[in-house]
C-alpha cells in the first residue's frame, strides 16, 4: 500500500486538500460544523433515551407490575420516533427548498426547548396522569426536531466533499451523534454515583435536562456560521431564474413519484438499528430493572453505554474512510449481520452477571460491528437521492425506519418479559432476523462505489 493510500484512510480532517476560495467546497468546515451540531443535538436526544430506561419507569409511570412500568416508559421513548416522519417531511422540504443551514439552526433550537422543558416537568406523584401526558408532548417535539438533523448535516457535508472522500467526511456527523451520547452519559454518571437514590430520582435527574439551555446556545452560534454547498446554491439560483423546475416541486411528492422503491429499501436498511435497540435500550432494562432480577445498577450500565459510545467515536471515521475504498454496501451488510448475530452473546453476558464480559461484548457488538453500518449508511443514503430531494429522501426514509424500529424494545419486553426463559436466545435471534431483512435491502440497492455526485444525480 502506498503512502498516499495510507493517508486516505486516516481518520483525521487534516489530510484533506481544501480550497477555501469564494464559492468553493469546504469539506473540513462542513464536517466540523456537522460534527459539533450533531453532538449538541444528540446530547438532548440521548439524554431522554437513558432516562427512559433508568428513571422514568418509576418517576412518570409508577405501577405495582414492573413489566407495565417498563413497557410504558419504553413506549414513551418510542413516541419520539412517531413524530419523526412528520418532522422529516416538513424539515426535509425546508432543507431542500430553503437551505441546509436554515433547517439545521431551526431543528437545534426546537430540540433545546423541548429538552429544557422536560427538566421542569412535575412527576406522577405530584400531578398524576398530567405528568406522562406532558412528557409525551415534549417527546413528540423532540422527535420532530431531530428528524431534520442528520439529513441536513450529512447532505451539507456530502455536497461539500470531494467525490473520493464522501464517506470519510460524512462519517463525522455520525461521530458527532456518538459524542452527544457520551456527553449525556458523562453528565448522568456522577449524579447517579454520588447522589443517594432518593435524591437522584427526586431532583438530580433534572440537572442534565436543564443544562441543555447552555448546549443549545453554543449550537446556535456554531450553526449560524455554516455556509451552503456551492452546488446547492447553483441549483437554487437556477430554479429562481426559471432554468429548472426543481424549485416548484414539493420534495415529498417528487420523492414518491420518482424514487419510491429507493425509499422503501432505505427504510428497510434502517432496521439495522435494531442492534442498538437490543443492546443499549432493551439490554439496559434487562440488566437493571428489578423484574428481571439480574442486579446490575444504573451507574454500572451508564459506564457500559459510555464504553460503547467511546469505541464508536474511534471506529466511525475509520469505517467511513474504508467505505470510500471498499464500497459502502460491503461494510453495511457485514456489520449488520455479524452485529445482529453477536447480540445474543452480549445479552448472555448480562444474564451471567459478568460486568467485564459485558464491557467486552458491548464494544465488539455496538462499538465495532454496528459502526461498520452506522458509520457508512448516511453517505450511502445521501447517494441514493438527487440533490433536489436529498434531505427529504434521507430524512423520510431514516425516520420512518427508526419509527418502526423504536418499538422493538417494547416488542422485546413483550416477547421476553421478566421471568421468561432463554431471553438472550429469543431476543438475539429476533435481532438477527431483522438484520437479515436490512441486508437484503442493502444488496438490492445501487452500488455507489467510484461514482461522482454528478453521475448519481442523473439516476
Amino acid at each position: 500500500m502506498s503512502v498516499m493510500h495510507r493517508r486516505d484512510i486516516q481518520p483525521t480532517l487534516e489530510t484533506a486538500p481544501l480550497d477555501n476560495g469564494p464559492g468553493r467546497k469546504d469539506p473540513k468546515k462542513a464536517a466540523m460544523s456537522g460534527w459539533i451540531g450533531s453532538a449538541l443535538e444528540y446530547y438532548d436526544f440521548a439524554l431522554y433515551s437513558l432516562a427512559a430506561t433508568l428513571l422514568f419507569p418509576t418517576i412518570f409511570f409508577p405501577s405495582e407490575n414492573p413489566t407495565v412500568g417498563i413497557i410504558a416508559s419504553l413506549a414513551t421513548y418510542a413516541v419520539g420516533y412517531v413524530s419523526r416522519p412528520i418532522g422529516a417531511v416538513v424539515l426535509g422540504a425546508y432543507g431542500d427548498k430553503h437551505g441546509r443551514k436554515k433547517v439545521l439552526v431551526f431543528a437545534m433550537l426546537l430540540m433545546g426547548f423541548a429538552t429544557f422543558a422536560v427538566g421542569l416537568l412535575p412527576t406522577y406523584g405530584q400531578v398524576g396522569l398530567l405528568a406522562p401526558v406532558l412528557l409525551v408532548i415534549l417527546r413528540l417535539i423532540q422527535g420532530f426536531a431531530v428528524a431534520g438533523e442528520l439529513g441536513g448535516a450529512s447532505a451539507m457535508i456530502v455536497e461539500h466533499s470531494p467525490d473520493a472522500r464522501r464517506g470519510f467526511f460524512a462519517s463525522f456527523s455520525l461521530q458527532g451523534t456518538q459524542v452527544g451520547s457520551i456527553l449525556a452519559t458523562a453528565v448522568l454518571i456522577p449524579l447517579a454515583s454520588l447522589l443517594p437514590d432518593d435524591q437522584f430520582h427526586s431532583w438530580g435527574w433534572r440537572i442534565p435536562f436543564l443544562l441543555s439551555a447552555v448546549v443549545i446556545l453554543a449550537g446556535y452560534i456554531i450553526r449560524r456560521r455554516v455556509t451552503e454547498p456551492p452546488a446547492y446554491l447553483a441549483q437554487s439560483e437556477a430554479a429562481l431564474t426559471g432554468k429548472t423546475q426543481a424549485k416548484r416541486r414539493f420534495p415529498l411528492f417528487d420523492l414518491l413519484r420518482t424514487h419510491p422503491w429507493v425509499l422503501v429499501r432505505c427504510i428497510a436498511m434502517t432496521f439495522t438499528n435494531v442492534i442498538g435497540m437490543a443492546t443499549l435500550i432493551f439490554g439496559v432494562s434487562f440488566a437493571t430493572q428489578k423484574g428481571y432480577g439480574i442486579g446490575f445498577t444504573s451507574s454500572e450500565f451508564l459506564w457500559v453505554t459510555m464504553a460503547a459510545n467511546v469505541a464508536a467515536v474511534v471506529t466511525i471515521p475509520v469505517f467511513g474512510a474504508l467505505s470510500d475504498r471498499m464500497g459502502r454496501r460491503t461494510l453495511m451488510v457485514a456489520g449488520g449481520i455479524v452485529g445482529g448475530l453477536l447480540t445474543m452473546g452480549y445479552l448472555y453476558a448480562i444474564q451471567l452477571g459478568s460486568l467485564p464480559l459485558v464491557f467486552v461484548c458491548v464494544v465488539i457488538v455496538q462499538g465495532i460491528f454496528f459502526q461498520m453500518w452506522n458509520g457508512t449508511f448516511a453517505t450511502f443514503f445521501q447517494e441514493q437521492f438527487p440533490m433536489r430531494m436529498r434531505v427529504t429522501g434521507f430524512a423520510v426514509s431514516q425516520n420512518i425506519g427508526l419509527m418502526i424500529a423504536s418499538f422493538f424494545p417494547s416488542l422485546f419486553t413483550a416477547i421476553a418479559p421478566p421471568g421468561s426463559a432463554n431471553i438472550p436466545l429469543v431476543i438475539g435471534l429476533t435481532t438477527l432476523g431483522i438484520c437479515l431483512v436490512s441486508a437484503v435491502a442493502t444488496l438490492l440497492s445501487s452500488d455507489t462505489k467510484g461514482k461522482t455526485l454528478d453521475e448519481l444525480e442523473t439516476r
